[in-house]
C-alpha cells in the first residue's frame, strides 16, 4: 500500500465527523439534564429547610426541651420523646453494629461457598428492601408478645431491637463491600508472615475497611432515627409524660411525637412540630459528625 493510500485511509470521513459531533451533543444533553436535576433537588431541599426554620425557630425555647407533651400547644414539649429517642438509638447502635459487622466478616472472610451461604446472601439483599412496617409487625410478634418476659412488652428495648433488625441488612451489605475493597495483597502478606486468618482479618483487613464500614453505619443509623412505622406497630405511645427509666419502660420517640403534632388541626402544633424536626435534624447531624470524624481518623491512620 502506498503512502498516499495510508493517508487517505486515516483521514476522517464526513460521516465519522458527524457521528463524533452527535456524541458531543448527546454528552451536552446529559450534562445539562444532570445539572438541572441537581439544581432542582438543591432548591427543593433549601425550600424545605427554610420553611422548617421559619416555622420552628419561634417556638424553640427552653420550655420546649423541659416540658412533656400537652394538649395545649404553648405548654407542650419534647422531653419524653427526646430521651426516648436517645435510649432507642443507644440500643440500636449497641446491638446492630457488632452483630452486623460480625456477620459481614463471617460471610466475606470465613464462610465457604455453599448453598447455605448463598441463600443467606440472597435473603440479606432482599431484606434490605423490605418495607419498615414489616419489621414493625415482626417486632410486635417476637419482642412484644413472645419475648415479653424479657423485653417488658411495649418497651424501649422492643423498639431498639426492632430498629436493629431494620438496619442490620444495610450494615451487613455495606461492610461486605468495604471488606471486598481491601486489596488481597494485604491478606497474603499477613499469611506470609505467619499470621492466622483471624489475626489477618482483625489486625489488617478490618482496620483498612473501617472507613467504609462506618459509612454504612452512618447511613443505617440515619434511617433508624427517622423511622415511625415500626415503632407505631410495636405500640410506642405518642402521649406520655415520663422518660424511660430502664429498658422495660414505655416510651415515645421524636418521629412519633412530630407525627402526632402534625396531625392536629391547630396551627400552633404545626409550629412546635417544626421545632421538633429541627431538633431531630441536629441530633442526626451530630451523629453523622461523630461517625465521619472516626472514619477520617481511620483513613489517616491507615
Amino acid at each position: 500500500m502506498t503512502a498516499q493510500g495510508i493517508e487517505d485511509k486515516d483521514v476522517p470521513t464526513g460521516n465519522f465527523k458527524q457521528d463524533l459531533s452527535g456524541r458531543y451533543n448527546l454528552d451536552k444533553v446529559f450534562a445539562t439534564a444532570a445539572w438541572a436535576a441537581t439544581i432542582i433537588s438543591v432548591v427543593v431541599l433549601a425550600w424545605l429547610l427554610f420553611t422548617i426554620l421559619k416555622d420552628g425557630l419561634g417556638t424553640l425555647n427552653p420550655n420546649f426541651f423541659t416540658a412533656f407533651p400537652s394538649r395545649k400547644a404553648e405548654q407542650a414539649g419534647i422531653k419524653a420523646a427526646f430521651f426516648g429517642t436517645m435510649w432507642v438509638m443507644g440500643i440500636v447502635a449497641a446491638v446492630s453494629f457488632p452483630i452486623g459487622v460480625g456477620a459481614a466478616i463471617y460471610l466475606e472472610e470465613f464462610a465457604t461457598d455453599n448453598w447455605f451461604t448463598r441463600s443467606v446472601e440472597i435473603n440479606i439483599g432482599n431484606l434490605a428492601g423490605v418495607p419498615s412496617i414489616i419489621y414493625g409487625l415482626l417486632g410486635l410478634a417476637v419482642f412484644v408478645r413472645i419475648l415479653e418476659p424479657l423485653t417488658g412488652g411495649r418497651s424501649v428495648l422492643s423498639g431498639g431491637l426492632t430498629l436493629s433488625l431494620l438496619i442490620l441488612p444495610v450494615i451487613i451489605v455495606a461492610t461486605r463491600e468495604a471488606l471486598r475493597a481491601v486489596p488481597n495483597s494485604i491478606r497474603l502478606a499477613g499469611f506470609a508472615l505467619g499470621a492466622n486468618q483471624w489475626q489477618v482479618v482483625w489486625h489488617h483487613v478490618l482496620p483498612s475497611a473501617m472507613p467504609g464500614v462506618l459509612t454504612g453505619v452512618i447511613l443505617a443509623l440515619s434511617r433508624a432515627i427517622g423511622e415511625t412505622a415500626p415503632l407505631l406497630a410495636i405500640g410506642a405511645v405518642a402521649f406520655i409524660r415520663s422518660t424511660p427509666e430502664n429498658l422495660q419502660s414505655p416510651f415515645t420517640a421524636m418521629p412519633i411525637q412530630i407525627y402526632n403534632w402534625v396531625g392536629r388541626p391547630q396551627e400552633e402544633f404545626h409550629h412546635i412540630a417544626a421545632s421538633g424536626i429541627i431538633v431531630l435534624m441536629v441530633m442526626l447531624l451530630l451523629m453523622n459528625t461523630i461517625a465521619i470524624y472516626l472514619r477520617n481518623r481511620f483513613q489517616k491512620t491507615r
